[in-house]
């Protein structure tokens, strides 16, 4: 029974912590109760790493893991694999960079994948953050594949959400605006070694400025596989997961925004789309095709 797993969580285990993220992911009997038994903890601190591709994103959390390390900060790494559950092809890059870390008994790395889940990430993300913030870790990194709708997805998902991205990107600044632009607590121009590295940073701090709120978008300029900059980049992850803790309602939209997901999975569920696909065909071929009505009635199920 999953319950059975819980004490062990509790206390950090990790063999426990392993079996319950397995539990939940192929949802097995006595997971939501697992779930509904864990308690509500905010003293990880939850941070999303996303990006482009070719952003070293992977590099950036593996030097992130060394300076924290350093710090006697505990680590848990949850890298989602954007291939199929029986190809590890993606991930196999950021398991040999993460290598050194895989037996220290601080640090805890987990692959997810995303089981042509739509957005790309894991389809129990959220669930899964839950049960790794039970287990005691100081810092959860979620590390997205960094392509399509996951950019934005991790924003709802994490407390502080670091976007990465390298100097060659400066000719798509504009497009980025639209998108990235509107999710990014954090910049951090990564291989700031390279040409224009200091001009494409002062280009982003002066969008990141024209976005509203009560929080100045950091730009930090890091080479990860020198660590430089990491430093830096975790005092900004600091301060503003004290911001968001220390202001109620920023921490309870983070909050409403994870139970409004998880509310829609749970009404979702009955819905099979190829049985959605037949009553379409079906109303097709009799002649009495409405879309919305169709929508209507299959959501007032």
């Amino acid at each position: 029974m999953a319950l059975a797993y819980l004490s062990g969580l509790l206390q950090g285990d990790t063999r426990s912590l392993a079996r319950c993220i397995s539990l939940v992911e192929n949802e097995a009997p006595g997971y939501e109760q697992l779930l509904q038994a864990l308690p509500h903890r905010t003293n990880t601190r939850v941070v999303g790493i996303t990006g482009p591709p070719g952003a070293g994103k992977s590099t950036l959390v593996n030097a992130l893991i060394s300076q924290l390390l350093l710090q006697q900060q505990k680590v848990a790494i949850l890298a989602v694999d954007p291939s199929s559950p029986f190809n590890y092809g993606a991930l196999l890059g950021d398991r040999i960079r993460m290598s050194r870390h895989f037996n220290h008994p601080d640090v805890y790395i987990r692959s997810l994948a995303t089981r042509g889940a739509l957005g790309g990430l894991s389809p129990k993300i959220i669930e899964i953050s839950e049960v790794v913030k039970a287990a005691g870790f100081d810092y959860l990194f979620i590390e997205t594949v960094g392509v399509g709708q996951s950019e934005v997805e991790i924003a709802g998902i994490a407390d502080t959400t670091v976007v990465v991205v390298v100097p060659e990107a400066g000719d798509e600044i504009q497009t980025m605006k639209a998108g990235l632009m509107e999710i990014a607590d954090i910049f951090v121009v990564n291989k700031a070694d390279r040409d224009q590295a200091d001009l494409f940073a002062r280009n982003l701090r002066t969008l990141a400025h024209t976005r509203s709120g009560d929080w100045n978008i950091p730009v930090i300029k890091t080479i990860a596989t020198q660590e430089e900059g990491v430093k830096a980049l975790i005092e900004q992850i600091q301060l503003h997961q004290r911001g968001i803790y220390s202001h109620e309602q920023r921490h309870a939209l983070l909050l409403a925004e994870k139970a409004y997901q998880l509310i829609q999975q749970r009404r979702m569920r009955d819905i099979s789309r190829q049985a959605l696909q037949q009553e379409v065909l079906k109303r097709l071929q009799d002649g009495d095709f409405n879309l919305y009505r169709l929508a209507a009635e299959w959501a007032g199920r």
